[in-house]
């Protein structure tokens, strides 16, 4: 086992990934911008190395900064945590070539999965459903892009193949606009991702966002620890999400649970990870494979007993999975709540000092955040300040508790999103389950029409 662990990241997972640590009596090491001098987990670090300025390109970012801090503590792997570096495949392989462990997939397997072309065609080999398309990268040719869409049926999405967190995608409703919105999408993809790549999906028009979370160490051994609901989202980020999802049948589940984990094998997958479907009238749609840990991990956390970040550790060491399939058990429901410092109806960041912070307990409450009384939340970085989650033994208990901790949690000084949440406990929808992807963009846009009819 690894005796320090650089963490190269930031806010709420990387001090989720130093308790972690604490428990398995491994020393951290904390990189920070000066923007994070004070936060809680550098504080709470073995030792801490400030690498930059606060924009993310000058310091959580910069490669050659966190390979240094590395070497100047002697640190024997990294932990990318989410976002930021942690999809890099250059990242994972400069790691590597300096001398240290990368908690994360191999370098290839994380070009494979980043490229959604790729990533969809090894998933076709491996036997998992995917939303029907066109085969491989659009054409340049206009009457060729046309036949596709038309074998395909409208609405059609056109995807950047390098895209990811909702951007570079386009619906099309009708073939008058779809030249224009193929042109205009290969533009913004290379604007934005550097590769104009994109490809053509069909439009599903009331799915639900149903994801399933994978455990692989480096002997082929696979598991797969249950589903989880993300349905409920804002411009394809994520607001709310559940394990396991209302209304699913547990034996649908397992087969599409039991493809996920024989794909790992066969792309000897490493580490922990996510595929997402779509899930529309009783079939599920591969879109993509998260190669890392997700924001929401602890809703599978709290019904299965398994420690994620922990096993990234141990299967990055070298270990074997010390559990099957079989081992698995899955008890009770989990709901968990992202808590951002913004306006709850408006979306704008509101990024500031903290006055008053406290969070709540009770049973079955638990709640990752790197935020206390005083802290300021700076204003480059992504709004989430925080993740509140309620278990009980049953979906009911785990909204009844959810109700309760929100209306006990108090954040004085700036503008969070809670009352949007403590609606949303409320709504007669969701507490019966099974909302799709774009229910809360509706729910949103009809209160924005009442607004405006006053």
């Amino acid at each position: 086992m690894f005796e320090k662990i650089l963490i190269a990241n930031r806010g709420e997972i990387a001090l989720r990934i130093q308790r972690a640590c604490r428990e398995m009596g491994i020393k951290t090491v904390v990189v920070h911008s000066t923007a994070d001098t004070e936060a809680k987990y550098v504080k709470l670090a073995d030792e801490s190395v400030c690498i930059g300025p606060p924009p993310s390109k000058e310091s959580y970012l910069n490669i050659p900064a966190i390979i240094s801090a590395a070497e100047v503590t002697d640190s024997q792997a990294i932990h990318p945590g989410y976002g930021f570096l942690s999809e890099n495949a250059d990242f994972g392989e400069r790691v590597e070539k300096s001398g240290f462990v990368f908690i994360g997939p191999r370098p290839e397997t994380i070009r494979l999965m980043g490229d959604k072309v790729s990533a969809k065609d090894a998933m076709k080999a491996a036997g998992v459903p995917c939303v029907p398309g066109s085969d491989g990268l659009l054409p340049d040719e206009p009457r060729e892009i046309v036949k596709i869409a038309r074998s395909i049926g409208y609405p059609v999405i056109i995807k950047a193949t390098a895209g990811g967190g909702g951007r570079g995608m386009r619906i099309v409703h009708t073939e008058a606009a779809l030249l224009n919105a193929v042109q205009t999408t290969r533009s913004e993809a290379q604007a934005a991702f550097g590769n104009p790549g994109i490809y053509m999906e069909k439009f599903l028009e009331n799915p639900r966002h149903i994801e399933i979370q994978v455990l692989a160490d480096s002997f082929r051994n696979a598991v797969y620890l249950g589903e989880r609901d993300c349905s409920m989202q804002r411009r394809h980020q994520k607001v709310i999400e559940e394990a396991p999802a209302a209304e699913l049948n547990p034996r649908l589940i397992a087969r599409i649970g039991e493809r996920c984990a024989e794909a790992c094998r066969k792309i000897t997958y490493r580490g922990a990870g996510t595929f997402e479907f779509l899930f529309e009238k009783g079939e599920f749609f591969f879109i993509e494979m998260n190669t890392r840990v997700q924001v929401e991990h602890p809703v599978t956390e709290l019904i299965t007993g398994i420690d994620i970040v922990q096993q990234q550790i141990r299967i990055a060491a070298g270990q074997k999975l010390a559990f099957r399939q079989r081992d698995i058990q899955f008890k009770g429901h989990a709901v968990e709540c992202r808590i951002n410092a913004e306006d709850p109806y408006k979306f704008t960041p509101c990024p500031g000092k903290i006055l008053n912070w406290h969070t709540p307990g009770g049973p079955g409450i638990r709640v990752d955040s790197h935020v206390y009384s005083g802290y300021t939340v700076p204003s480059n970085y992504d709004s989430m300040i925080g993740k509140l989650i309620a278990y009980g033994d049953t979906r009911d208990q785990a909204i009844m508790r959810m109700r309760i901790a929100l209306s006990e949690m108090l954040v004085d000084g700036i503008k969070t999103n809670i009352p949007l949440h403590q609606e949303l406990m409320l709504d007669a929808n969701f507490i019966k389950g099974g909302t799709s992807i774009h229910y809360l963009e509706q729910k949103l846009a009809a209160r924005q029409e009442v607004v405006k009819a006053r």
